[in-house]
């Protein structure tokens, strides 16, 4: 030992020759800081912390308590052996953060300045010195919060202070100081967002620092330097501010040159200061246990090469050899005979516990883990995600390995959880169980479809940056994993992993990973548990790819695994690091290895190689040495030379991979599950096997406790060891440890939610690991359950359940649901581990959330009769459907409070549980009969014993408050104050706390109905006695939790307590009393509100500053006709009788409103009654009770429609006093209660109507939802349109109404009890099972969709659908369409033969109306009129069809009628001659009916007479049209003809035959046509021919479900597919159709599918005919799956899809229409990428109107505006080759069956007129603009010369009284003012009531009208 020091230090020493001798001695010798044991032992975790260990919440380090004693007793000891082997300086930091928690040196902590000096004075003792850093890694978050928004100087003054506090403090015990080390950490956590502004800002620091230690204190002495890791900058700027350089240096044996280098670069830098090597690594220097000595001799030559100064050194890398040494050296002593063999780690730990007794292995740690500990949870892509071949995905090997039938039950993972649609489902559960961490995996092919850079799947890298930003958005940190086993099958067929070119193409899909996400990503995980991919997958075969050769292959993967994995870290390392800071690793499974038979030597011996061949094959080789275990490879040599052939190949590293492997990871990533016990073999080592290779043995103990899979037994205490191993063998103190999978699996029978053996594995095992950080000192920085839900688990499919979340594999929609073990997981992460009692119960620090501020509401006078807020019903009276529903996009102010309610009764249960007396609807539930089904609230949500579970969901749903109820009953057993249960009290505080400590604002309702049955036995609210004993309960109520509870409500609807409880008797306590009782009952109500409200702000709100109100339900009342004054009279009374009833005493002048005191006091006196039934109040009363709220909340639901109606006088009725009538109107759409019918707009008006009534106080709505009958609505579609609407009225009326809301509470939380109803609605947002005892809750989507709108604070308008100002491309067509049966008539003029039209109109029953096209718009008479409309429009093109029976009679060219013909000659030259193009169809419908007397189009005949019409067309016409169609919408034709009957011919009996023999002959027809032009016609008339096909854009109805993903795509292709896959793709049906229609057809005993099939011949002819693609589109559709039974024969049971729409898409004259413009540019984008970006010409586009005919057609402007926005965008940023755009139509006509119903026209047509006059609506003028224009000028850019007004054309129906103004919105506005407000509609959509004074400023100048006008905003109609 001697010889060995002496050798170091004489070296060490040999350097400091020349050194001034300033310091204490001649050369330090610099140890420290304090081994990671000993610091976690003494509370100073501070001094092994480094800045890759030290996030955030680390730098604060609150959770580390000193330990006074403990460094009395064991520091000097440690110093003292320190001291004897030469030591003279120690390394300490000082944490900023504890000595200043606040960053003011005037608020310092005592006990951490004390315990930092008792350190130092240790130091001196034991005479070393110190050398002390004042700050290393981040700023504490108080000093950044006081530095930022200063300027620079301000963190230097802070620094200075520190500096300053710490040498008054300190300085007399430290002579070397260093300001800052671990610069770039200090750096990068500066509140500046310049990089110059950081550096100069620790610049000056520093040099304050120098300045006062030099100048102001320099008699005390010291030196001063700074970490010299920094930039070139800083090093220049503080040249003069250092004594000596502090440096960090690594030395690298072998690579002296590149070190000389470095070090003369240095010299370069600092000139000639004095050097002190802070920090010394000695990195590849395989001698240095046996000769240490060797590096230092090179570091003395090299320094000395440089002439460099240096005068200390850290000498840290020696003295584990000095100690090891030196121990050995005092064994020798005490133990000569002792046997010198090195312990391995393995035997050290085994050793450390071979001792315990089991009641010490298994006590438990009450603790907690450290401060900044990170909690996690994880995934695997091919176990959640789904979408095998979804958007491009590649095939992985586990697709292949699944679709072989190699998993249990034949399972797959092609849907799994469906997670690649249910991104924002899973974020949800994430924010309920709330980890730091999520760690999920990268799907390898999901990106690389091929698995190499050659194709890259963007849709994959969309899910994954939606999947990170969403995690961070959330506060959760994205841990990514590259690689989790689904290798690309492309790469596996190359050899996959036994291929080694594989490694650089990990390398490059690493770089690519890195690139796109590394911004937001910083935990990467290169590879997850790569044993199990060489063990299982080239092993033993049981994973994919299914290769069985253990001897071989599996060693060879582990090698190229390893390469890939160093070759990804370098990468990181040197490309990425740098600017993205982030850690790179990976994760190693491991089991724990116990002898089986302790004694045995050869057992334990086995036991270690068991340990090395599962977790020293990966970790030696990256975190040792870069080799593999000397073990391992001495046991693969041992085996090979014991037996006649090579059992086991082991590939061999060259020392440069050894070099690359060595160091690659920045934590140690580990999987733990299980134990073994270990024995080693007594045979068989010659066989290829893992076992036998590794000569070990494998067992369990029987009483270990079996999981549902065979390999897991739970053996907690394996954990504990095994990270005490991980931590001696690989990592130490200097690289942390992350727990990446810990779990155990349940099977899928039993209870899956109440999962209690998981809940007790993750208690026993994250204790373990507690132990570990606790008692063993090993660095883990986090765990990591898995999983976040039940998933494929490999071979074993979906039997073994591994989630926190139960998914329901059986339902398509994949639902999670929480299981037990996540809310206890969900408990261990909020307190951060397993809190003493005594901690637990600690007080809650109070959060500071958003809450209103209580003002004092005006007094308001009395209201008239009717009140003055009839102004509403004027102020809508006007509005459209369509500018009542249009929908509008915008957010919320920043305050808006969101929420979720529920009250006691309906969620609690507990009825009779810890004291709670009976309510009154304990009572009434218990008497059968009363309530549906009998149900009652015993147990209703068990919420009395599951309150982290519902906080899991409102922390899920990320609201800012959550209004709830206190139970009477529940605090007060007797309703009065000397009986109060202190249980119940609990219940609420732990429920509060709960709240707040996640940021929740309790909003706490007093009294929701249920009273105490104690106080209903003393006349409940008809006694006078309730308003002290409610007065009692509320005081109590604020007194105990009114410093937390900022936000009350006295009563919950008290207008339904009143009528409900004691008129109609419905509600208990089952007075019926209709007349009187309600009055009585009310009056008593508001005198108790009222006094509760005075104790309250006479005793309370000065110290709790809190706000209290009442909250009434209100309908909206809508009059019946808003033009009879009595009818809106009436709705007034119902208002006031409904909500002014309690609203107006409190909010106006104390009394009730004068018209419910005039009709109940009228009609009392028409009673004979003496007095008034409603009573009075005193003058004191009155003025007691005005100005009792300081807020307006109320509840809502619905609409009524009200009439005014003469009432009976009897019986006495507080319904019959209103005398109204109420009814709903028959189109709203109905819900579970027949009174709740959802009417969005009615909650406009209504917030309106309160903004006008009460003076705009601040407004909550506290209640707002819709029940659906179902048991099980996971997918509830109805309640998202109910939100999504009636939140966008909200909006509507904050945004342009400027009513004053401040808050949105949605009902309700959950499913519940809802009152005489029980459990059949459901409101809730999560899904109650009733069921089952656990009462699991399960999100519905309405949940997911609630929360986004939280998130996002209302609706803001997509970017996708902001409006696009651009033009289209130059010769771009405009059109305008019609069709000859539409509009022609003349239907047996001049020789024109029957069409199955004329046939079919004449059928009784067909036609709306019994309609007919006989005359129709007679353009067969009025051709010059429709030209000069056409002239009118400034259309370049007229796209119409050829009447087949006009031309050829009987369908044949037998013999061709000249007249008819005659009639297309005249119309094409009069087009010309206007210089507008025809476009010409072929066939738009109207088969002649002599050739469907013959089968039609079931009749393949008829391919030859279309062929035959068409040559005529072509040899007569083709001069002059040089644009054909050959069919229009062959879809419509086949399905609504030939399928359903809805049109001709009306053929309805073969709906699974017929419409795919008409489709086939139609596309074959079309071919014939095609060719016969191309080849006859095309060469000398030049003309272009194709067909038109029609189609919706189909949406998901649920954009998260897979299964309606897939639907959406099979509507898709049995619709657009079915033609345009054979014409524009390779002449045969799409595959979608041929494979269900065949499967389908067999299951239904068919020999053959339904669907015909092509010949070879056929599909080569009928192959690109087309040269365009024409599309007609009207409208978009929501797509679902629906399952018919197999023996029904349709198209529709074929295709199985259901549709509906959106609610919020703006209606049509037609049913099937909805304006969903955003549909059309998909449907674009569509077409071009799946068949090749074709020239495309939308051939029809136009919306349908009913009724009386206006002018003002806004609906169709607003159509026509977004939707032809919508191709612009498909033009200009998608880059669809859109040519030309046709309106539909021309002018209203014959709509098919719905005949002149419904009116598509630009032109008006007015058919009760013989003469059929035409009228240009506004929409034409609007249409001409835009052909104008050429699309849409951006007004920014300056008025437009197409925008000009140009004279008008005089109508051609001068009808009486018709006028050119135009009603916008319910504005008087010329057409052209018309054109410009709709121009800015959108623009006003989106920014609200700044666009709507625009646009009144727009309106203004562009106006021409010289009388007056109205000077209304628009906003008085949106």
């Amino acid at each position: 030992m001697d010889l060995v020091c002496k050798a170091v230090f004489f070296l060490l020493v040999s350097l400091s020759f020349g050194i001034d001798g300033e310091f204490a001695w001649n050369f330090p010798a610099i140890a420290g800081p304090l081994p990671s044991e000993l610091a976690e032992r003494l509370g100073l975790q501070d001094q092994i912390l480094t800045k890759d260990q030290q996030g955030p919440a680390m730098a604060e380090a609150l959770g580390y308590l000193c330990q006074p004693d403990l460094l009395a007793s064991e520091l000097p000891r440690y110093f003292s052996q320190l001291r004897e082997l030469g030591v003279t300086h120690y390394k300490l930091f000082l944490p900023w953060a504890r000595l200043l928690p606040k960053g003011k040196a005037m608020e310092a902590d005592g006990a951490q300045v004390l315990c930092y000096r008792q350190l130092l004075e240790a130091l001196a003792a034991a005479e070393l010195r110190a050398v002390l850093v004042l700050h290393r890694g981040r700023v504490p978050g108080a000093v950044a919060a006081q530095a930022s928004g200063r300027r620079a100087r301000a963190f230097s003054e802070l620094f200075v202070e520190y500096a300053d506090f710490s040498f008054r403090a300190f300085g007399d015990l430290v002579d070397v100081w260093l300001s800052f080390s671990d610069l770039p950490e200090v750096l990068q956590s500066l509140p500046y967002t310049e990089p110059q502004e950081r550096v100069q800002a620790v610049a000056a620091a520093h040099e304050g620092f120098y300045t006062m230690l030099h100048e102001e204190i320099s008699a005390a002495g010291g030196k001063l330097s700074i970490d010299s890791a920094s930039s070139e900058l800083l090093a220049v700027s503080l040249q003069n501010s250092v004594d000596f350089v502090s440096l960090n240096i690594q030395y690298r044996c072998g690579h002296e040159t590149d070190f000389y280098k470095k070090m003369n670069e240095f010299q370069s830098v600092w000139k000639d200061k004095d050097i002190l090597v802070f920090s010394l690594k000695v990195l590849d220097c395989a001698s240095m246990e046996e000769h240490p000595f060797i590096p230092v001799a090179a570091i003395v030559t090299a320094i000395n090469k440089e002439e460099a100064h240096m005068i200390g050194c850290d000498v840290n890398e020696f003295l584990d050899y000095l100690t090891h040494v030196l121990s050995e050296t005092n064994t020798l002593q005490e133990n000569p005979d002792a046997v010198l063999a090195p312990r391995s780690s393995y035997q050290t730990v085994w050793e450390m516990f071979a001792e315990q007794s089991e009641s010490e292995r298994d006590s438990f740690l009450q603790d907690v883990f450290p401060s900044g500990f990170l909690w996690g949870t994880s995934t695997g892509a091919f176990n959640i995600e789904g979408a095998w071949a979804e958007d491009g995905k590649g095939e992985s090997i586990w697709d292949q390995f699944g679709h072989e039938g190699h998993v249990h039950m034949n399972q797959t993972a092609d849907v799994a959880c469906d997670s690649y649609y249910k991104t924002s489902y899973d974020i949800y559960l994430l924010r309920g169980l709330h980890p730091q961490l999520y760690k999920f995996s990268v799907s390898w092919p999901r990106i690389f479809p091929a698995g190499t850079n050659k194709t890259i799947n963007s849709k994959g890298v969309d899910y994954y940056n939606h999947l990170i930003d969403h995690l961070l958005d959330s506060n959760i940190e994205p841990m990514v994993t590259l690689f989790h086993w689904d290798l690309p099958q492309a790469l596996q067929a190359l050899g996959g992993w036994q291929n080694e070119s594989i490694i650089d193409a990990f390398v490059s899909y690493a770089d690519f990973c890195f690139s796109t996400f590394g911004d937001r990503v910083k935990l990467w995980v290169t590879f997850h548990e790569p044993w199990v991919i060489s063990y299982a997958g080239y092993g033993t075969g049981e994973h994919p790819p299914g290769i069985t050769d253990p001897g071989a292959a599996s060693y060879k993967v582990a090698h190229t695994i390893l390469k890939a994995h160093a070759k990804v870290w370098h990468l990181y390392n040197d490309k990425y690091r740098s600017q993205q800071l982030g850690k790179v690793g990976l994760v190693l499974n491991s089991d724990w290895a116990e002898p089986r038979t302790p004694s045995r030597s050869e057992d334990v011996r086995a036991a270690e190689r068991y340990l090395q061949f599962m977790l020293g094959w990966f970790a030696h080789p990256i975190f040792v040495n870069g080799d593999y275990p000397d073990i391992l490879k001495a046991q693969i040599q041992e085996v090979n030379q014991q037996c006649s052939t090579t059992v086991a190949q082991l590939p061999v590293f060259t020392e440069e991979e050894k070099s690359l492997l060595k160091g690659t990871a920045d934590f140690f990533g580990l999987s733990h599950y299980t134990s073994r016990l270990v024995s080693a073999r007594t045979n068989g080592m010659c066989t290829p096997g893992y076992e036998s290779i590794g000569n070990f043995s494998l067992h369990v103990d029987p009483s270990w406790p079996q999981a549902a899979s065979s390999w897991i037994h739970v053996v907690p205490w394996g954990l504990r060891r095994l990270l005490k191993f991980v931590s001696q063998e690989y990592t130490g103190s200097k690289i942390p440890i992350y727990i990446a999978g810990n779990g155990v699996p349940s099977g899928d029978t039993g209870d899956l939610l109440n999962d209690t053996l998981r809940v007790d594995y993750f208690r026993r095992y994250i204790d373990e690991a507690l132990k570990a950080v606790k008692l063993d000192a090993v660095d883990v920085h986090s765990y990591i359950a898995r999983s976040l839900l039940d998933g494929f688990e490999g071979p074993e499919g979906y039997s073994l359940k591994f989630g926190l979340h139960h998914v329901n594999f059986e339902d398509s929609n994949r639902q999670r649901t929480p299981k037990a073990s996540a809310y206890f997981y969900s408990s261990v992460i909020e307190k951060n581990g397993f809190p003493s009692q005594a901690l637990s119960r600690s007080v809650q620090t109070p959060v500071v959330f958003d809450r209103p501020a209580p003002s004092k509401l005006p007094s308001l006078p009395a209201s008239e009769v009717p009140s003055k807020a009839k102004v509403v019903w004027q102020k809508f009276s006007s509005q459209t459907a369509f500018e009542r529903d249009i929908y509008f996009y915008g957010t919320f102010p920043e305050d808006f409070t969101w929420g979720v309610s529920s009250s006691a009764y309906q969620i609690e249960g507990g009825w009779d549980a810890d004291g709670k007396g009976p309510s009154i609807w304990d009572n009434f539930t218990h008497v059968p009969g009363n309530v549906n089904n009998n149900s009652t609230g015993d147990i209703a949500c068990d919420s009395y014993n599951r309150v982290e579970e519902d906080i899991y969901m409102l922390r899920a749903l990320g609201v800012k408050n959550y209004r709830f109820s206190l139970s009477w009953p529940r605090i007060f057993p007797t309703g009065r104050n000397n009986s109060i249960n202190s249980r119940g009290v609990a219940y609420y505080n732990r429920l509060i706390d709960g709240l707040i400590a996640n940021n929740i604002t309790p909003i706490v309702t007093l009294y929701h109905w249920d009273l105490p049955q104690a106080l209903q036995d003393i006349g409940g609210w008809e006694s006078n006695e309730l308003i002290d004993l409610f007065n009692s309960f509320a005081d109590f109520c604020f007194q105990t939790f009114g410093d937390r509870v900022k936000f009350w409500i006295t009563i919950n609807e008290p207008n339904i307590v009143a009528w409900m409880g004691y008129g109609k008797g419905l509600f208990p306590p089952n007075v019926k009393e209709p007349g009187s009782a309600p009055y009585r009952v009310g009056h008593i109500l508001l005198k108790a509100h009222a006094r509760v409200y005075h104790t309250y702000d006479d005793k309370y709100r000065a110290s709790q500053g809190g706000v209290i109100a009442l909250c009434p339900f209100i309908s909206w009342a809508e009059p019946k006709t808003l033009s009879d004054p009595r009818d809106i009279a009436a709705a007034d009374s119902y208002l006031q009788f409904l909500v002014g009833w309690f609203t107006h005493p409190i909010f106006k002048n104390g009394d009730y409103p004068e018209v419910m005191k005039w009709k109940v006091g009228n009609r009392s006196e028409l009673q004979n009654l003496p007095l008034s039934r409603l009573p009075v109040f005193t003058a004191e009363e009155r003025e007691y009770i005005r100005g009792t709220a300081d807020v307006f909340c109320f509840n809502t639901y619905s609409t009524k429609i009200v009439k005014y109606s003469t009432t009976p006088l009897t019986p006495f009725s507080y319904e019959y006093d209103q005398e109204v009538s109420l009814t709903v109107g028959s189109s709203w759409p109905s819900s579970a209660l027949t009174d709740h019918r959802p009417v969005a707009w009615g909650l406009r008006r209504l917030l309106n109507w309160i903004k006008e009534e009460y003076g705009n106080p601040p407004i909550y709505i506290i209640e707002n939802g819709v029940g659906e009958r179902a048991k099980s609505d996971v997918d509830d579609n109805a309640r998202i349109f109910y939100y999504k609407t009636y939140i966008d009225e909200a909006l509507k009326a904050y945004k342009v109404d400027g009513v004053n809301l401040k808050g949105y509470n949605a009902w309700s939380l959950m499913d519940n009890f809802e009152w005489v109803d029980g459990y059949d609605p459901r409101f809730g947002l999560h899904q109650i099972d009733f069921d089952n005892p656990n009462r699991p809750r399960t999100p519905k989507r309405s949940a997911v969709y609630y929360a986004e709108i939280i998130r996002n604070n209302g609706i803001p308008l997509p970017k996708e659908d902001e409006f696009l100002y651009g033009e289209f491309p130059e010769n771009f067509l405009w059109g305008v369409a019609s069709a000859a049966y539409q509009i022609e008539g003349g239907w047996r003029a001049d020789g024109k033969g029957l069409s199955i039209w004329d046939k079919y109109s004449h059928t009784p029953l067909k036609i709306a109306n019994d309609a007919t096209g006989d005359v129709a718009c007679d353009s067969y008479h009025r051709l010059e009129e429709d030209v000069e409309m056409l002239k009118s429009l400034k259309v370049s093109h007229y796209r119409f069809s050829i009447s087949w029976s006009r031309v050829l009679p009987d369908g044949t060219t037998r013999y061709i009628n000249e007249k008819g013909l005659n009639y297309y000659e005249r119309l094409i030259d009069a087009l010309l001659a206007a210089n507008i193009t025809p476009q010409v169809t072929l066939y738009h419908w109207d088969l002649p009916q002599p050739l469907q007397d013959v089968g039609g189009w079931e009749n393949d005949t008829v391919i030859q007479r279309f062929k035959e019409y068409a040559e005529v067309l072509f040899q007569r016409l083709g001069d002059k049209v040089k644009f054909w169609i050959t069919f229009n919408e062959p879809y419509t034709a086949a399905y609504l003809g030939y399928g359903i009957g809805t049109a001709a011919p009306g053929i309805w009996a073969r709906p699974g035959r017929a419409p795919y023999v008409v489709g086939h002959n139609m596309i074959k027809a079309h071919a014939e046509a095609w060719h016969l032009y191309n080849e006859t016609f095309r060469a000398k008339q030049g003309g272009l021919i194709s067909i038109t096909i029609n189609s919706d854009w189909a949406e998901p109805r649920n954009p998260h479900s897979q299964e309606d993903v897939e639907a959406a795509k099979r509507f898709m292709e049995f619709f657009i597919g079915w033609f345009s896959h054979p014409i524009f793709k390779n002449g045969d049906y799409n595959e979608v159709m041929k494979r269900r229609i065949q499967e389908r057809s067999l299951a239904q005993g068919l020999s053959k599918s339904r669907l015909p099939e092509f010949t070879e011949s056929e599909k080569r002819r009928i192959k690109g005919t087309y040269d365009y693609f024409g599309l007609n589109h009207y409208t978009t559709v929501l797509a679902y799956n629906i399952n018919y039974p197999k023996d029904v024969m349709s198209f529709d049971s074929d295709r199985a899809v259901g549709t509906v729409t959106d609610r919020t898409w703006p209606r049509s004259g037609s049913a099937w229409l909805k304006m969903a413009p955003f549909g059309f540019r998909k449907l674009l984008r569509w077409i071009k990428e799946e068949y090749n970006n074709p020239p495309i010409y939308v051939t029809e586009n136009g919306v349908s109107e009913r009724g009386a005919f206006e002018f003002n057609d806004t609906w169709r402007m607003y159509y026509y505006r977004t939707y032809i926005n919508e191709a612009l965008k498909a033009v200009v940023l998608d880059g669809v080759d859109l040519r030309g755009y046709t309106a539909w139509s021309l002018m209203d006509n014959l709509e098919w069956a719905m005949g002149y119903e419904e009116k598509f026209g630009l032109y008006y047509v007015n058919f009760s007129d013989p003469a059929l006059p035409r009228r240009p609506k506004a929409s034409a003028k609007y249409y001409t603009q835009i052909i104008n224009c050429n699309g849409f000028p951006d007004p920014a850019t300056g008025p437009h010369p197409c925008l000009e007004q140009e004279p008008e054309v005089t109508p051609t129906d001068p009808a009486p009284g018709a006028s050119d103004s135009v009603r916008f919105f319910g504005l008087a506005l010329t057409s052209q003012g018309a054109e410009i407000a709709l121009y800015v509609l959108l623009a006003i959509s989106a920014v609200g009531a700044l666009g709507l004074a625009l646009f009144a400023y727009t309106y203004g100048k562009s106006s021409k009208r010289s009388h007056k006008q109205s000077h209304m905003e628009l906003s008085s109609k949106l």
